[in-house]
């Protein structure tokens, strides 16, 4: 099985720490293929970002050569996902909604914390396209942009304080929100003694439950293929 990881991203170092994370969840016999955006913000933290870094994954994807059987995308709260599903044949997991999955099935409440404020209205809307956002009592941001996650002892600091303002708002189950945050969780369920999910996981582990049930999404309704017309992804020369 091959899974094709897109950061939502141009920051390579960051595709390197999610293609970490990526193969420790990955079952033995799964092949992560993590892949970078050829153009497009070096972070996404906003909603110019957003829209721009889901084109940008939305052009990987529809030139990617190799062959693939699943997908993840991984950007917390980004656009690009209902986008990917009618373009392609294969499942397709986004980081967002696999995270909110596994949470709603270890706690009856649970919240996010996630890089800047300026995100939290981006994840909220994904989880409400989504149909996951009423048991979300929090999204939380720890001040940090997310290149400054880089810095393990302050990331770790401003993660713990704002986990902690998660969990007294009511969480029972903490969300990591965002991809650069991929290998905290562990540590921080051990601080906070509560779970806590890290979406690139999630979402590689749900992927791989999808491909070895022969399921994909449905062309039926909302999912329909793109219907035939020219579309000029590059302005002409």
């Amino acid at each position: 099985m091959r899974i094709l990881v897109t950061n939502c991203n141009t920051t390579e170092a960051m595709t390197k720490e999610i293609e970490a994370g990526a193969r420790l969840a990955a079952s033995p016999g799964t092949e992560i293929l993590a892949r970078t955006p050829a153009w497009g913000p070096d972070s996404a933290e906003g909603w110019l970002d957003s829209f721009l870094s889901a084109a940008a994954v939305l052009d990987l994807l529809r030139s990617t050569e190799e062959p693939f059987d699943a997908v993840v995308l991984a950007g917390f709260g980004e656009h690009g996902r209902e986008a990917a599903r009618e373009l392609l044949a294969v499942p397709v997991v986004d980081i967002t909604e696999a995270a909110a999955h596994f949470a709603g099935l270890l706690g009856r409440r649970w919240g996010v914390v996630t890089t800047l404020d300026r995100t939290c209205g981006l994840i909220e809307d994904s989880l409400r396209t989504a149909g996951l956002a009423d048991h979300c009592v929090a999204i939380t941001g720890t001040g940090l942009g997310v290149l400054e996650l880089r810095d393990e002892a302050r990331t770790e600091s401003a993660m713990l304080t704002a986990a902690r303002r998660v969990r007294d708002a009511g969480a029972e189950v903490l969300v990591l929100g965002c991809a650069g945050m991929t290998g905290l969780d562990r540590r921080l369920s051990a601080a906070l003694d509560v779970p806590v999910v890290d979406g690139v996981a999630a979402a590689v582990r749900l992927a791989e439950s999808l491909v070895a049930l022969g399921l994909t999404t449905s062309r039926a309704g909302s999912y329909g293929r793109p219907l035939p017309k020219q579309r000029l992804w590059h302005p002409p020369a």
